[in-house]
């Protein structure tokens, strides 16, 4: 299952260049690294969405595999609709076992919000199905709304920073965790900036025998209000902080994938992006505290479940 760059760059691209995402935008890198690295035939549902929006527009299409594009909501009861449908003329002997896997694709309003109780039921009933998160934080297709993967403090459409509100009120919600609870085979956080890590948690994904889950950071220079050269970087000091700790959930046992050397202060991720600029004003830099401590404290738990502490 180890990943050789060399081999997997000479493969054909199973997401083809000319699509109309962003400059900068992270869902194209994410999307080319997690196909790349699975070599089984792969169907695919994808939810409303930039992914989707931008992929697909009449009469071009960027997938090179099957695809399918369903509601907002319910990606994933269209892939496990496909699952059982497979499965079904495989026992009938209607057709030949080739081993072919079924993913789900969606944002984080797709899947954080709207999409959690289809998810939920998709993993219950115990369909093969690997779903994945594509995590930019907000509702960026629709006008940058906050969702509730968005970070505390931070200025949407719909949570807008002012003379009164200091962006978002709330805390994001744990969505990996509340996965994990789930206990299903596997569950994963990953980044791009690490990108042996993320394609191995993509192989791992379709590999189990059930539902699996990886929630993969995506940043979003326009919603996020960052350089799009700096996607990347911007990716990197979000685990370097802490702030998106890379770990999986193998049949219920926590690991964690990368221990930063020097954990650095949330401040230096959040300079680099003008959707928190209003937290470094003396009316709201209190929120900044506040955003050091939920991360101190949701990472001193994770270590303590990855028997790290």
């Amino acid at each position: 299952m180890a990943i050789k760059l060399k081999e997997v760059a000479s493969r054909e691209e199973k997401f083809a260049p000319g699509h109309r995402l962003c400059a900068g935008c992270a869902e194209s890198i994410i999307m080319r690294q997690i196909l790349n690295a699975i070599e089984v035939p792969v169907v695919a549902a994808c939810a409303t969405g930039c992914l989707e929006v931008a992929s697909s527009m009449f009469p071009t299409t960027t997938w090179k595999i099957p695809w399918v594009h369903n509601a907002f909501e319910n990606a994933s009861t269209t892939a496990s609709g496909m699952e059982a449908m497979y499965r079904a003329l495989l026992r009938k002997g209607k057709i030949d076992d080739r081993g072919i896997k079924f993913m789900a694709f969606g944002g984080d309003g797709a899947t954080y919000d709207i999409g959690l109780q289809w998810i939920s039921g998709v993993i219950e009933r115990g369909h093969q199905v690997a779903y994945v998160c594509l995590n930019n934080e907000a509702y960026m297709n629709t006008g940058i709304q906050r969702s509730s993967a968005t970070m505390l403090g931070a200025h949407t459409t719909t949570s807008p920073a002012g003379t009164k509100i200091p962006g978002k009120q709330q805390p994001r919600k744990p969505l990996t965790e509340i996965i994990a609870a789930h206990n299903i085979p596997y569950v994963a956080q990953a980044n791009p900036w690490r990108w042996r890590d993320l394609m191995t948690k993509a192989q791992k994904s379709v590999a189990v025998d059930g539902p699996a889950f990886i929630n993969v950071l995506s940043p979003c220079p326009r919603g996020w209000r960052h350089d799009s050269a700096q996607t990347i970087e911007v990716a990197k000091i979000a685990t370097q902080t802490c702030i998106w700790p890379l770990f999986e959930v193998e049949d219920g046992e926590w690991k964690l994938n990368y221990k930063p050397k020097e954990k650095l202060p949330v401040t230096v991720w959040l300079k680099m992006q003008g959707r928190f600029r209003h937290l470094f004003t003396p009316a709201f830099e209190h929120i900044i505290d506040e955003i050091q401590e939920q991360v101190d404290a949701e990472w001193q738990r994770l270590l303590q479940r990855c028997g790290e502490a």
